[in-house]
């Protein structure tokens, strides 16, 4: 692609991004405020559709290997206006900014919900690393995760996501597929610090990130414990 084209499509998406500023302050807020009575809502409907349609839950197709966390996205067209009268006002369907999505579909399907922001900050970093012939690693991380050069794709300061968990900053890290993902070990040390949580080597921990949250910890590299020094690691692919 032309690389004054995908500039222009950084510009485009940074427009989207800020046009928010447009909308009514009441209406922002709503848009892009996590409401617990909401996701009780679509959770009810969910199981309502469930119980009426022999099992089968309202989801949109996705390829078998869409990330976990973003994989059974709710089909609002399915429970409107049957079993709700429309999405939640901060919903992506209706102009807001979280995708509401279903873990545990096997055994307890949970509403959870996840920040689409999030894929604006991660989708401007790969506009960036398109227009150049390589992505910039900068450091080694763990097998296979790296942290990024950001100057050298032209920001002026590191991009991070605020944590919809703990508020802090957190980083985005690379992988050797040129894949960009958001690094949850700040809010996995936090969390774990009260030493309540009994976690298993070479299980996937980022379980703990949602079980007492409405959030999904999406854009995510799975986790696990070491062995012989407790640590947070990557999960080895």
């Amino acid at each position: 692609m032309n690389k004054g084209i995908l500039f222009l499509s950084i510009c485009l998406i940074t427009s989207a991004i800020l046009t928010g500023c447009a909308y009514p302050q009441d209406k922002l807020a709503q848009n892009q405020t996590p409401y617990q009575e909401q996701v009780t809502t679509v959770q009810s409907a969910v199981e309502r559709f469930q119980e009426d349609k022999g099992g089968i839950l309202p989801i949109k197709t996705k390829e078998n290997d869409t990330p976990i966390y973003q994989k059974y996205l709710i089909d609002f067209k399915q429970l409107v206006p049957q079993y709700m009268a429309e999405p939640p006002g901060n919903a992506y369907e209706s102009g807001g900014v979280f995708q509401y999505v279903l873990i545990d579909v096997e055994t307890n399907p949970t509403v959870k919900i996840f920040d689409l922001r999030v894929a604006e900050i991660i989708r401007d970093i790969n506009l960036r690393i398109s227009m150049q012939d390589y992505p910039p690693y900068k450091e080694r991380i763990a097998d296979g995760v790296f942290s990024l050069d950001y100057q050298q794709l032209g920001f002026k300061e590191e991009p991070v996501v605020i944590s919809p968990y703990t508020s802090q900053e957190l980083p985005l890290v690379i992988n050797g597929n040129a894949e960009v993902f958001v690094d949850y070990r700040k809010d996995l040390y936090q969390i774990l610090q009260d030493g309540s949580k009994s976690l298993q080597p070479g299980v996937d921990i980022r379980t703990i990130l949602h079980e007492d949250s409405l959030f999904v910890p999406a854009y995510s590299l799975p986790y696990t414990i070491e062995v012989e020094t407790n640590e947070i690691i990557f999960m080895p692919s």
